[in-house]
């Protein structure tokens, strides 16, 4: 019913949107310092008529109050809607004419999309917030590339005033073509963990080994070994993965060092398996090093949730989705991604869909996210805030 409005709306303020997305481009900024692009975000709400607030520094809460009452007369629910607005610590190398202005900082991630995605989504359920049967809030959150904004964010009330009966987000997707739009039940995102290890041995001459405790040694065996946890004592019918990603150690061809350094991450996306990996590795690191004469120190940062979307309101976003660019359009991802993604707070809060809006024009030469070249074409706005409006609207009115 509200589909060929809600295009025609986003379809009106495109050309407004994609503006700020290059605007965004050009001028990125980094997690927990994102004053400016807040406060265009503020200034685009207002001009829309929609009042916000500040969350968690640079966090931004927008509220669209709809017209209608809900079911029986009653308050209407309330749907929100999330976007991340963060760049990344790197230099771009894209060529685009609204290439990044600020020297080590890009948005290779697509996040200005989201950003921008969600305010083109906002400018149209504005202009229909008196056919909504409740309410619709807009969350803006900062540092998802980093430290995670969602979880303060939530700490600080994004749930409440007016209490939030759902959640939606979505990610633009480099490895999926332009035009489509791609769900899953189930496990979405991974836990990314990460773990520090230093291997502790005793240093030494290269030409007498026997009189040392060669950490290097140590390490390349607790390497090795840290495989067979995941091939060997795990079930194989569940995904995980381990990757060691740097180590130091040593600083000339005939010293033993007296340690090694080692830095990694896991990625899980059951909750026991994500807790019992770490025992694993430690057991490993312990009974190498201890073994061969040495000691160790394992310290574990744990990162985002999993990310495990919600098989009811998934299916609402797939039906939603569809009344927008076609069921021929939407597709289903057989498997989740090992990357991370802190939507998955409000998933373990309230139910909730993550998405994927493809932005790829040739899978061949397909954007690759977190590189310099990263690029792609702003009219996937329309398909982002299109997707995010209807879902809104089918959400609190009834589908």
């Amino acid at each position: 019913m509200y589909s060929e409005k809600i295009k025609s709306l986003v379809s009106k303020h495109y050309d407004e949107a994609a503006k700020i997305r290059q605007h965004l481009h050009k001028y990125p900024e980094l997690s927990l310092q994102e004053e400016k692009t807040a406060k265009l975000v503020e200034e685009t709400l207002a001009k829309a008529g929609i009042k916000s607030r500040r969350l968690f520094k640079t966090g931004v809460v927008g509220l669209i109050e709809g017209g209608l009452p809900g079911k029986h007369g009653l308050p209407g629910k309330t749907v929100l809607l999330r976007a991340d607005m963060d760049a990344l610590a790197m230099t771009e190398d894209s060529g685009l004419d609204y290439a990044s202005a600020e020297p080590g900082v890009m948005h290779a991630c697509g996040h200005d999309g989201h950003t921008a995605g969600l305010l083109l989504a906002a400018m149209a359920l504005s202009e229909m917030k008196d056919d909504l049967k409740g309410n619709v809030k807009l969350m803006f959150q900062p540092g998802e590339e980093t430290v995670g904004g969602a979880a303060p964010m939530i700490e600080e009330g994004v749930l409440e005033s007016p209490k939030v009966d759902a959640a939606f987000g979505c990610h633009l997707w480099g490895q999926a073509p332009e035009g489509t739009v791609w769900v899953k039940n189930g496990p979405v995102m991974a836990g990314p963990d990460q773990f520090d290890i230093k291997v502790i041995g005793k240093g030494g001459h290269g030409a007498q080994p026997h009189v040392a405790a060669d950490p290097v040694v140590m390490a390349a065996q607790i390497i090795n070994s840290f495989q067979t946890v995941i091939s060997r004592r795990k079930n194989p019918l569940e995904p995980a993965v381990v990757s060691v990603c740097a180590i130091h150690g040593g600083t000339v061809h005939n010293i033993i060092p007296e340690s090694v350094t080692m830095i990694g991450t896991i990625r899980t996306f059951d909750e026991n398996l994500r807790q019992w990996i770490p025992k694993a590795l430690e057991d490993t690191v312990a009974a190498i090093t201890r073994s061969s004469g040495g000691d160790y120190e394992f310290d574990l940062a744990l990162g985002y949730p999993p990310l495990i979307n919600d098989e009811k309101m998934t299916d609402l976003s797939r039906e939603a989705i569809a009344k927008i660019i076609g069921a021929e359009n939407v597709k289903y991802m057989k498997d989740p991604s090992m990357g991370g993604e802190d939507f998955s707070y409000l998933c373990q809060k309230v139910p909730a869909s993550f998405f994927f809006v493809g932005i790829a024009k040739d899978m061949e030469n397909a954007p690759i996210h977190h590189n310099p070249k990263f690029a792609w074409d702003d009219r996937v706005l329309q398909t982002a805030a299109a997707s995010l409006c209807q879902i809104a609207f089918d959400f609190l009115n009834g589908g």
